[in-house]
């Protein structure tokens, strides 16, 4: 450093700043305003001096001093505005900041002389603060939603007590007081209703494709950036789960979900969205989509499947969700119906005399709102995402008729596995038989869309038909096998005594054989799927 500055006047230049309004300048066009600029001083301590400045150009706006340099110079250089004094960056631990030494003095119509800042170790050196990403708004409900219900809770618990530590006298004159002010809190609560309205009115919101009204608090955008934060966290979690791009398997969902993506271009919300596919080695019959585009599938998904077809369904089920914003829609729906609830529970602890009474009284309120809210609102956005699905899979040129057979086959594999059946009134899915139902009743708009997508035609077997036929044959065989198990045992049955506890195992040859062991592996099966795609879409 000291080879740079000239050896008989050891001076250097701290400042070279000019900034015009409505000309060029060399700060950025948000700090292009009038400022003055405070030069960095030598500490008072009295091992260090300071020599004194000479100005060699001087204008309303700019100025170039010519300083000497001190033995231990470590300078501060400020920019503080002209009008606040508000200190808007400071370069901390600048060596120096030089400009040639012994030129003529500034022609006045120069706008700004190059400023090269030198740190301590000779490297260019400049310190900003870092960014600061702030949390997605849905992630920061999701945080205070305990602590809203924690704080009605003390209101309300806070309110009974005061109301019961009140004398009689003292109670009475509250209520008469109350009475006295009815029509002011009649006025009040009609006023708290307008503005929940004005709120309502102005958060509704068109779906992308089926144009129904919706309540959206949320926007998409801060779903994006949540799904960024929960894609991450799947990443880590399935890290050492994750399929190999090369596997079969892997290529032929993201193949599916390339040509799905590709045939439905022309809704904006598919073709917006980079999408991504990651394979799960986990036996879960599940998958998944974010809004950001990152799918999410499981190989026991990939197994449950018997085509390509039925793959095609179910990708397209998931990726409806993302492109209708499903997951901000139930949470903006969720976020109301709490808020809500906050009120009925506070009344709940004021009103209830015993702590005990209240928390019956809480518990009755939630699954209440479980049942008549949450759970219903479910069922209905993936009965849309069924319906959504299976257009986008019409426009892919798939067999929707394969839509209805997958849950059939799902309703007969859970009742093989002892499943315990859920009424669909406590489950947040439409059953298995509804969907079926449903689906029967889309498939012939949904045959007239894929035609007029210019697809091949598909073969005029009905794989409906030929899975309820197949069932038909497989139910028959099974008791066939059942009798003649029955008549082989029922000798030996009668040889031993009434007081043994004879059991027969179920036969090796039943139903639930028929129906899953002719399931291939899963990677031939993989290759199966991607060569019936080549073929069929």
């Amino acid at each position: 450093m000291r080879e740079v500055v000239s050896s008989h006047s050891r001076t250097m230049e701290l400042l070279c700043v000019r900034l015009m309004r409505n000309q060029r300048s060399c700060l950025p066009a948000y700090l292009s305003r009038s400022f003055q600029t405070s030069l960095c001083r030598q500490s008072q301590s009295t091992t260090r001096r300071t020599l004194p400045s000479t100005e060699l150009y001087s204008t309303n706006t700019c100025r170039i001093l010519l300083q000497p340099e001190t033995t231990d110079s470590v300078c501060q250089l400020q920019l503080r505005s002209s009008s606040s004094q508000r200190r808007l960056f400071s370069s901390e631990n600048v060596r120096t900041v030089l400009f040639p030494v012994g030129t003529p003095r500034p022609d006045p119509a120069v706008h700004c002389l190059p400023v090269i800042w030198l740190s301590k170790h000779g490297q260019n050196f400049f310190h900003t603060s870092a960014p600061h990403r702030a949390l997605p708004a849905p992630l920061i409900w999701l945080v205070l939603k305990p602590l809203q219900k924690i704080m009605a809770i003390i209101l309300g618990r806070s309110i009974r007590k005061w109301w019961l530590a009140l004398p009689p006298n003292k109670q009475q004159l509250v209520r008469q007081n109350f009475w006295r002010r009815r029509w002011q809190l009649v006025a009040g609560g009609m006023v708290a209703m307008v503005i929940m309205a004005s709120f309502f009115l102005t958060h509704l919101d068109e779906s992308p494709i089926t144009g129904r009204t919706r309540l959206l608090v949320f926007s998409r955008e801060n779903y994006m950036e949540l799904a960024a934060v929960t894609g991450d966290g799947y990443m880590e979690e399935f890290a050492e789960l994750m399929v190999p791009e090369k596997d079969p398997r892997h290529q032929v969902v993201e193949r599916v979900v390339e040509h799905l993506a590709q045939r439905n271009k022309d809704i904006p919300e598919v073709s917006s969205v980079p999408w991504t596919v990651h394979l799960v080695d986990s036996p879960s019959v599940n998958a998944f989509v974010l809004p950001n585009g990152k799918v999410f599938m499981f190989t026991g998904m990939l197994e449950a499947v018997a085509d390509v077809h039925q793959l095609t369904f179910i990708l397209g089920h998931e990726m409806a969700h993302a492109v209708m914003g499903h997951s901000a829609e139930q949470a903006s729906m969720s976020h109301v119906v709490d808020f809500l609830s906050l009120i009925l529970l506070t009344a709940i602890w004021a009103v209830c005399p015993r702590d005990s009474l209240a928390v019956l009284g809480q518990w009755i309120q939630t699954k209440l709102i479980q049942f008549l809210f949450d759970r219903p609102y479910s069922r209905k956005l993936e009965a849309e995402a069924d319906q959504v699905g299976l257009q986008l899979a019409a426009k892919a040129c798939a067999d929707v008729r394969a839509g209805p057979v997958f849950w059939q086959q799902m309703e007969i594999s859970n009742q093989l596995r002892g499943e315990p059946t859920v009424p669909e009134w406590l489950s947040t899915h439409p059953s298995h038989r509804n969907r079926v139902t449903q689906l029967d009743r889309l498939v012939p708009q949904y045959l007239e869309l894929r035609e007029s997508c210019s697809c091949p035609a598909l073969p005029a077997t009905d794989p409906r038909a030929v899975f309820t036929q197949s069932v038909k044959v497989l139910l028959n065989a099974t008791r066939d096998l059942e009798g003649e198990a029955g008549k082989r045992l029922k000798p030996l049955a009668l040889s031993q005594t009434p007081t043994s506890d004879h059991r027969r195992a179920p036969h090796p040859g039943g139903l639930a054989t028929a129906l899953l062991a002719s399931s291939a592996s899963p990677t031939a099966q993989a290759t199966a799927l991607t060569l019936d795609t080549a073929t069929h879409l």
